[in-house]
């Protein structure tokens, strides 16, 4: 247990957190990071060193990946600078595992809307695959953010607390139409009074994909994945792409002219021109 002196110190950093507008997820992983270092060190707040910051994270190595680290550092950090304003400069955050995201072909997607088992499943299949959304700003999709006649939505706070828009395939949008009406919803497009869960989601992409017969890891954010690789082989600007993400970084949407199988196809190869 962490005790009360520091527990006040938790608090203050969750509430720091919340009105600087970060997300309820980012709020619970910094408290986590946060307790758990507190109760690795047991000192008071105000006796804490950086030396004791890279103790804790040093531990980390043992047993964590370099991701898991850099968040645990990134909570730190902020818990240092912010709440406790001491000086955090000389612990280095340490690189970032830079991995390729896994993407599906065309055909892969199809399987996968074909293999849904129930409507509801195939639109929100469709819908990830459609808009680029994250999954948690698809089960916070309410009605009233979508315009079905111009095949347009809004993601309301998206990452970042960014509003921004989003296209529908002018096929999905009569189908989500037909949907909302035959279901009755007033508030959430695919639930009725409060969100689904993203565990829902992701337990409904898994099902689906085992069904499709397809053997690579499949999440909602494959779907997101897939959809900007798409987009780029078919020729949309990179910039235009970086809107539709909500990407605050180009760099970030860059990525994706690294896996674009279809777009290294099309290279003329130096060595048939000799």
């Amino acid at each position: 247990m962490v005790p009360l002196k520091k527990m006040e110190e938790v608090t203050k950093l969750k509430t720091e957190l919340k009105i600087r507008g970060f997300s309820p997820l980012t709020v619970r992983n910094y408290s986590f990071f946060v307790e758990k270092f507190l109760q690795y060190i047991n000192k008071e707040p105000k006796n804490l060193t950086e030396d004791d910051a890279k103790s804790y994270l040093s531990e980390l190595f043992d047993t964590k990946s370099k991701n898991t680290i850099m968040l645990a550092a990134a909570s730190l950090k902020f818990f240092y600078k912010e709440i406790l304003t001491k000086d955090f400069s000389n612990v280095k955050m340490p690189k970032k595992e830079s991995k390729l995201p896994e993407v599906l072909q065309k055909e892969q997607v199809r399987d996968l809307i074909d293999s849904a088992d129930n409507r509801k499943s195939r639109l929100i299949i469709s819908l990830l695959y459609s808009s680029g959304l994250r999954v948690s700003e698809i089960v916070n999709l309410k009605v009233e953010d979508l315009n079905l006649k111009e095949n347009l939505g809004w993601v309301r706070r998206g990452k970042g607390n960014k509003d921004r828009l989003f296209s529908i395939s002018e096929k999905l949008s009569l189908e989500l139409k037909d949907f909302i009406e035959d279901k009755k919803y007033e508030k959430y497009v695919f639930s009725k009074d409060k969100p689904l869960s993203t565990r829902n989601i992701q337990k409904i992409i898994k099902g689906t994909k085992e069904r499709a017969g397809i053997t690579k890891k499949v999440t909602p954010h494959t779907l997101r994945h897939s959809f900007a690789t798409h987009l780029l082989e078919n020729g949309t600007d990179i910039r235009v792409i970086q809107a539709m993400l909500g990407h605050s970084s180009l760099n970030t949407t860059q990525i994706y002219a690294h896996v674009s199988t279809e777009q290294i196809k099309k290279v003329k190869n130096p060595l048939d021109n000799l």
